[in-house]
């Protein structure tokens, strides 16, 4: 009996496309394996898509996509016995670079159908604890609050589906212009910080191969968060260019802790791997053991 791989793919995705997707199972066809393919139609389609996979105890599910589409399908498998691969389709396909998966497709699907799994942690974000409007999310890479989380809120679709990356740029640089952020309290191992941005990572890259948490590792069950204590345009610049030079933990008005919980009171935007989730207050935590990878 040969073995089944359920692709779940994102057609809205920037380098996604049918043939592709026909190409991908084509390919695992002659791997030998049964594939099924299921496409996504609207936002959070490819979580319910995993969670009906994994009831068929498929060989493996690939997310084919950007690094949105990972995180909805990864939502849909925490905890599970069936393992992840990664057809990575996206703008900055992030977690692809972290775990050194090939960007073009033969070279993913072979990752997919070769190598073994391994055994990661995620990072889990609670926004509205308490509330009727309380939202539970799973993360690979990075929770983004603040200036990072309006950014990606306000970013264009139309032009990140033709422009990728401009679209990210575009959006911060509205953004930078209109610089005005709200003063954030973090609690972290028993103590409070106070900032006006923040990345908390799982992983180690952010926006590509640019590192804000470096010592973050997806095998390691900790996060790392990078506070943003300036609220002036000045620091913006600042922080960029540090981060492009990977200089940025050498500020002395950032904030860089490592733990497994992290708390976050005032008011701002999140975002986490890459996609808009909602408003502060937040509460970060670490899911040890939740997923399987194969990478």
């Amino acid at each position: 009996m040969r073995s089944l791989i359920v692709l779940i793919g994102n057609p809205a995705a920037r380098g996604a496309s049918l043939r592709k997707f026909n190409a991908a199972s084509a390919f695992l066809r002659e791997k030998g394996f049964d594939a099924e393919v299921f496409l996504t139609e609207k936002s959070n389609d490819a979580t319910r898509l995993a969670t009906e996979a994994v009831r068929e105890k498929p060989y493996a599910i690939i997310a084919a996509g950007g690094d949105g589409t990972i995180n909805e399908v990864i939502n849909g498998m925490v905890k599970s016995d069936v393992p992840l691969a990664i057809l990575p389709l996206g703008t900055t396909n992030v977690l692809a670079k972290e775990l050194g998966i090939p960007e073009k497709i033969t070279g993913a699907l072979e990752v997919a159908v070769s190598k073994s799994a391994r055994t990661i942690s995620l990072g889990r974000i609670e926004l509205g604890a308490d509330t009727d409007s309380a939202t539970s999310r799973y993360f690979c890479l990075m929770a983004g609050i603040g200036f990072d989380g309006k950014a990606v809120h306000d970013v264009n679709e139309a032009i990140k589906k033709t422009s990728g990356k401009a679209a990210y740029i575009w959006s911060g640089i509205k953004n930078f212009l209109r610089y005005s952020p709200n003063r954030l309290f973090y609690h972290i191992d028993g103590k409070e910080y106070m900032g006006f941005s923040s990345i908390t990572g799982k992983a180690g890259r952010y926006g590509g191969n640019f590192m804000i948490t470096p010592d973050a590792n997806l095998s390691d069950p900790a996060l790392y968060t990078c506070i943003f204590q300036g609220n002036k345009r000045s620091d913006l610049i600042r922080y960029v260019y540090r981060i492009i030079t990977g200089t940025l933990l050498e500020e002395k008005d950032i904030i860089y802790l490592k733990s497994t919980s992290v708390e976050v009171l005032g008011a701002a935007h999140v975002q986490i791997d890459g996609d808009y989730l909602g408003l502060t207050p937040a509460k970060i935590t670490v899911e040890k053991d939740a997923l399987k990878i194969i990478c």
